[in-house]
């Protein structure tokens, strides 16, 4: 999995094949409109959202604009249309605008709908929402997204999900919008004609954040998804700087953008203004007697700086002292075991939740969380994809992966295989709770399923979900065929059971008492206004079995 952002700096001095070689690696909705800035426009011009369900209480979110703080009407309606709550909230730009109220006394595994009022009788649109079910729970059906990049096309992944109209709920796994300024991710030449970026600039202070989110808000696709489902959501990287972590990122330079500590802030300040979630940096969600569905924060809240192979490999002119250097830091810093992603408390806290969980009788306990949990090298035969076309930066990465799959060290720094020992220590937690472990994750822009393990012992299964719209591998290797690339990284990855790197969309997950399933959703296009699909790929996972099906 080799991340397809542009780096601020190069990677690692030059490295080119023959040194690789040497070294011996083998191998329905809204009409949609242009996303321009609407700085003057008022009221309830940003649409309505949920989130944050439970058996009795939902968490409702609209934006409203006027001249001066105003206060809100928001009603709450059952399915027979009866009003079952309401009340008043102030929109004020200390929140730009934003109101999040609460709606309590619900009943469990039921529709509801609600709108916002001002005292003029305008009203918002009607929003849809639905409470999470209590006891027996036979079926339950998420859509799983990730990696929404607005430049690089339409997010029709988010159009096709709301007409399908089949989910009890929307889990968003991060990259939720992108912190690039216009011309850098996608570059000019990539971006998309018609699809704006406000700021004009890479995001940094509150009010760029803000003004991002509201451009994001304007899309109409996003708009119709959010107001039909309720919503579970958590941040990744591009929310606040690419490759973020609690005390930095890879896109954040301190001498002309200031304190870290300031920036991360007000990115999750403008984060829980925007969008229908609590102040919680993680949380956990019963699905009845089905499942836990266990939000966790992987990124600004405890994670340790992710290694670099570029830094690793730093200042070494031989292919064998570059496999010194490699073999020193597999055996030595990228085991050390007080490197941390969750932090201890989170953890704990995720421990106990999955003991509560199976002592409660529940089949499945879910990971919604950020980045891809099973471990994967780059085959070496990617080698032969580094054709003059590929990007120098691309080259590097590829050529770095290599060399660490060779002396034994996985591919993406910047996810779970970074952090081994962490990722040891939830497995462990995992099989002492004698946990059905499901982890969805997004992050890579590409589509896999994993069987993960514990020193050999099955431990559960991942299915890690491809973008909305961000490029996969096959905008930076084209050359390579991509079919073909993705069955030499099953084959020379155990963990890796199936992979696509080519096509975009979304994940359909369905869990029942008897099985966990998942339907890759592939998109036929981002470049044009489509709900049309490419194709689908179901994996399945029996209940107790802890590994994928067969077949």
């Amino acid at each position: 999995m080799i991340k397809s952002e542009p780096p601020r700096a190069a990677l690692m001095p030059p490295l080119n094949r023959r040194a690789v070689l040497r070294a011996g690696a083998l191998g329905a909705g809204l009409a949609a409109a242009p996303l321009a800035a609407h700085a003057g426009e008022r009221g309830f011009a940003w649409g309505v959202a949920s989130g944050e369900p439970g058996a009795s209480s939902v968490l409702l979110w609209s934006r409203y604009v006027a001249a001066q703080p105003t206060m809100v009407e928001w009603e709450i309606r059952d399915d027979s249309r009866r009003l079952v709550g309401g009340g008043h909230v102030e929109a004020s730009p200390d929140n730009d605008w934003c109101v999040k109220p609460v709606a309590t006394g619900l009943e469990p595994g039921r529709w509801y709908t609600y709108r916002f009022h001002d005292s003029r009788g305008n009203s918002s649109a009607e929003g849809r929402t639905r409470t999470l079910p209590v006891g027996p729970t036979e079926q339950f059906r998420m859509a799983v997204f990730s990696c929404a990049n607005l430049g690089f096309g339409w997010f029709n992944a988010y159009a096709h999900a709301a007409a399908a109209d089949g989910f009890d709920l929307v889990v968003h796994t991060g990259d939720y919008f992108y912190e690039y300024e216009p011309g850098t991710y996608p570059s000019r030449s990539e971006a998309m004609p018609g699809r704006f970026l406000d700021p004009a600039s890479e995001t940094v202070s509150l009010a760029d954040y803000r003004l991002r989110h509201a451009n994001y808000r304007r899309d109409a696709d996003l708009q119709r998804l959010t107001q039909l489902y309720p919503m579970i959501m958590g941040w990744d990287d591009h929310e606040s700087a690419n490759d973020s972590y609690a005390t930095g990122a890879e896109n954040h330079q301190p001498e002309t953008e200031g304190e870290w500590s300031v920036r991360k802030r007000a990115a999750m300040r403008a984060y829980r203004e925007w969008l229908p979630v609590s102040d919680a940096d993680y949380a956990a969600y019963e699905i009845g007697d089905l499942a836990t569905i266990f939000r966790l924060e992987t990124r600004l809240g405890a994670r340790d700086e992710p290694f670099s192979i570029g830094r690793v490999l730093k200042g070494q002119t031989s292919s064998e002292a570059a496999q010194q250097a490699l073999r020193t830091f597999r055996n030595g810093a990228y085991f050390d075991p007080s490197r941390t992603m969750l932090g201890l408390e989170q953890e704990s806290w995720l421990a106990d939740g999955l003991r509560r969980s199976r002592a409660g009788g529940k089949t499945w306990q879910v990971l919604a969380q950020q980045v891809i949990m099973g471990s994967s090298k780059a085959p070496g035969s990617l080698i032969g994809a580094l054709s003059d076309a590929v990007p120098q930066f691309v080259r590097e990465r590829v050529l770095a992966a290599i060399l660490a799959s060779s002396a034994g060290i996985p591919t993406n720094m910047d996810a779970w295989d970074g952090y081994p020992a962490a990722r040891q220590r939830l497995f462990q937690s995992s099989l002492e709770a004698d946990a059905n472990l499901l982890v969805l994750a997004g992050d890579s822009h590409n589509a896999w399923a994993f069987d993960l393990d514990h020193g050999g012992t099955p431990v559960g299964v991942e299915f890690a979900g491809q973008s909305v719209t961000s490029p996969g591998y096959e905008a930076y290797l084209g050359t390579v065929d991509q079919a073909g690339l993705a069955r030499t990284l099953v084959e020379e990855n155990p963990q890796l059971r199936w992979a696509n790197t080519s096509q975009r969309g979304y994940l359909a997950v369905e869990l029942t008492p008897a099985r966990a399933s998942a339907e890759f959703r592939f998109l036929d296009t981002v470049r044009q206004h489509s709900t049309k699909l490419a194709g689908t790929k179901a994996m399945v996972s029996q209940a107790g079995s802890r590994v994928l099906d067969a077949g």
